[in-house]
C-alpha cells in the first residue's frame, strides 16, 4: 500500500443518501490523502455521481459527513467549493457565450485568480480565435477542453473529474495526462471518475470501487491486479503431456508444445514444476483491472 504523509484532503464518514426507499449511497467511508490520485469506479447507478454531488453540495446527504481539506461540504459550502476544480461528465454551457466569457465567468465564481489558464490553453490547443467563438459552435472535444481549462485554471488543491477524457482525441488525451502528472507533482489531490480502466490503471495511486452504493474495494492498482489470476503460456522445445498442476494453477488449453494456464498466487510452484521440462519460453500476462472488476460485478445486472 502506498504511504501518504500529508493530511487528508477528502474525508467521507458514514455517508448515506436515500431517495425514498432507494439507497443511492450507503454508509460510505473513504479517506483520500492530500497528493493522491484516486480512481472512483463503479457501473452506472453505483452511487458515484451522487457522492460527487454531495462533495459539491449539490445534494444533501441523508446522514454522514463529507469534508474537503477539513471544511464541511455542507456547513461550509462556499469555502469548500473554492478549494475544488470540478469537471462534470456533461457540461451545461451557455451556448451564446464565447469560450473566453465562460472561462472568465467560472473563474470569478471560484473567487480566485487563474494563473494556469494560458498554459492550459496552449497545451490543450485551444487558440485565442477559438475563445472568441460562441460555445454553441464548439465540437464535443472543444467543449471538453474548455471544461478541463475551467476546472484547472485556478490551480485548485482538489480536482474532481468525472469522465474527463470523453470526446478527446488520443493526442489531446496525452496532453491531459501530462497536465494531471504536473498537478500530482504539485501535491494536488485528484478524485478521478472514469469508465476507461486503462487510464485509471495508468494515472491512479488507488481505486475505490462502488457497487450498489457500497464501497466493495479500496486498494492500489498493483494490489488490484494481484486479486485476479494471471495468464501464462508455456512453450516447450519437445512435446510433452501436461502434468497434474497444484492448487491455484488451472490448465485452460494444451497442445503438445504449448500450455495455456491461469494462475492465482505466486509463480514459484509452477517454476518448480517446470524445472523437469525442456522449456523454450514462458510468457506471463498480468491481470488487468477489468479482470478484477468483473469478479465484483459477476451476476450484477445493474
Amino acid at each position: 500500500m502506498l504511504k501518504f504523509n500529508l493530511p487528508g484532503a477528502i474525508s467521507i464518514q458514514g455517508l448515506t443518501k436515500r431517495f425514498g426507499t432507494l439507497a443511492a449511497v450507503s454508509h460510505l467511508n473513504l479517506e483520500v490523502q492530500e497528493g493522491e490520485v484516486l480512481g472512483f469506479l463503479g457501473l452506472n447507478g453505483a452511487g458515484k455521481t451522487t457522492t460527487i454531488r454531495i462533495l459539491l453540495d449539490l445534494l444533501r446527504p441523508t446522514s454522514g459527513t463529507a469534508r474537503i481539506l477539513g471544511q464541511d461540504c455542507q456547513k461550509d459550502s462556499l469555502a469548500t467549493r473554492s478549494l475544488i476544480g470540478y469537471l462534470p461528465s456533461e457540461m451545461g454551457l451557455y451556448g451564446n457565450m464565447t469560450g473566453r466569457e465562460v472561462l472568465d465567468l467560472l473563474g470569478k465564481l471560484s473567487r480566485t485568480s487563474s494563473p494556469l489558464r494560458n498554459q492550459l490553453l496552449d497545451r490543450l490547443e485551444l487558440s485565442q480565435a477559438d475563445l472568441r467563438r460562441n460555445v454553441r459552435e464548439y465540437s464535443t472535444g472543444m467543449k471538453r477542453k474548455l471544461g478541463i481549462v475551467q476546472a484547472m485554471q485556478h490551480d485548485p488543491p482538489v480536482l474532481i473529474l468525472d469522465e474527463p477524457t470523453e470526446g478527446l482525441d488520443p493526442l489531446v488525451k496525452e496532453s491531459f495526462y501530462a497536465l494531471l502528472g504536473d498537478a500530482h507533482r504539485r501535491t494536488r489531490t485528484i478524485f478521478f471518475s472514469s469508465h476507461v480502466l486503462s487510464e485509471v490503471d495508468r494515472i491512479c495511486d488507488r481505486i475505490a470501487l462502488l457497487r450498489k452504493g457500497e464501497l466493495v474495494l479500496l486498494a492500489t492498482t498493483d494490489e488490484c491486479r494481484g486479486l485476479a489470476a494471471r495468464s501464462v503460456r508455456v512453450t516447450l522445445k519437445q512435446p510433452a503431456q501436461p502434468p497434474s498442476f497444484p492448487t491455484g494453477i488451472q490448465l485452460l488449453h494444451a497442445t503438445p508444445l504449448e500450455w495455456d494456464l491461469s494462475i492465482e498466487g505466486p509463480l514459484r510452484p509452477l517454476l518448480d514444476l517446470l524445472s523437469s521440462y525442456d522449456v523454450a519460453d514462458l510468457a506471463v500476462s498480468e491481470a488487468k483491472l477489468e479482470d478484477v472488476l468483473r469478479r465484483y460485478y459477476a451476476g450484477d445486472s445493474q
